[in-house]
């Protein structure tokens, strides 16, 4: 990641930490602190910088409305912890944990509430764009959450369904973050859409590296255990692929491990990995992360803009494309 794109994320976590969220209760506010003061990687809201800066020289019309796709995110993530039981977000308790689930609850509503506060900072002649296009975002987010909580339940989940699934959960975040800034920016409809198609595609490609990156990853790099994903049987790319594609004693096994209840984890995660070793997963999976990749860049080539415009743009797509955490 360039100098440029590290500037631009501490400015952004700067402004996060002089939000105005509220004080009191504290048990009301505190979590929202919290959870906003572990980390991440800021790309959501450095996306709509970004965009915007396409159009516009500087960031002081969009920095504002950008931490609300940051907020909205970690709202997602609060709720998300409960639904799943998590007990770590980023290698710290979670809201739930460290307070309980009625109070996380609760600090989710106000943070929905604050994402609102925040997007009304957009120009007026724009503003009721801006919030109609983020609440479709917003319910298809909520839907692909619903659906990742269906597959749990469902036996045979097919590559579309599951490329669907994460369209709605993960990177319609990602297409309106883009899409957003572009909007502040002045953009017309043409470039609006080739921005949040780009921003779309590329969020496709983003989690399906979290799921190689879940199997594959160096842990020291990648900060937590690997194979979580695994243990758990949650049906990503991998998984889905592996049962399509596997046959013989290869098929046998993997239902085997799927089926079991009693294990060692590193057992079955070692075993799966081989699995997937065998059928060539890695390099599959790699496969479709550069097609969407590839065909996000394709559509952000359209946009009209100047080309010394695009290059941090182009900087950070390359750096999601090759991450290792």
């Amino acid at each position: 990641m360039n100098e440029k794109l590290k500037e631009l994320i501490g400015v952004i976590d700067q402004a996060l930490k002089q939000l105005k969220i509220g004080d009191d209760p504290s048990n009301l506010y505190d979590p929202i602190k919290y959870i906003l003061s572990l980390g991440g990687k800021r790309i959501r809201p450095l996306l709509s910088v970004l965009a915007y800066q396409l159009f516009q020289e500087g960031y002081d019309k969009i920095l504002m409305p950008s931490l609300a796709v940051e907020v909205f995110h970690n709202f997602t993530l609060l709720h998300d912890d409960i639904m799943d039981k998590a007990p770590l977000r980023r290698n710290q308790p979670t809201v739930h944990e460290k307070w309980n689930e009625n109070v996380a609850i609760l600090s989710g509503d106000v943070m929905l509430v604050r994402v609102y506060d925040l997007l009304l900072q957009a120009d007026g002649s724009i503003v009721k764009e801006v919030i109609s296009r983020f609440n479709n975002c917003a319910a298809a987010v909520c839907e692909g959450q619903q659906l990742d909580m269906d597959f749990e339940s469902i036996d045979n989940v097919t590559q579309e369904e599951y490329i669907n699934m994460i369209r709605l959960k993960t990177a319609v975040l990602l297409g309106y973050s883009l899409e957003l800034g572009g909007l502040i920016g002045g953009a017309g409809e043409e470039d609006l859409a080739h921005l949040k198609n780009f921003g779309t595609l590329m969020g496709i490609g983003f989690q399906l590296m979290d799921d190689l990156l879940d199997v594959y990853a160096d842990k020291d790099v990648f900060g937590k255990q690997v194979g979580g994903d695994i243990l758990a049987n949650k049906k990503t790319f991998l998984l889905i692929k592996a049962t399509e594609l596997a046959g013989g004693n290869d098929k046998k096994e993997l239902e085997a491990w799927v089926s079991k209840t009693d294990f060692i984890p590193e057992e079955k995660i070692r075993a799966v990995t081989a699995i997937y070793d065998r059928i060539g997963i890695e390099a599959i999976t790699r496969e479709q992360i550069n097609f969407y990749f590839e065909k996000g860049l394709g559509e952000f080539n359209k946009i009209r803009v100047k080309e010394d415009r695009r290059k941090d743009l182009l900087s950070l797509s390359g750096f999601l494309m090759k991450r290792e955490k």
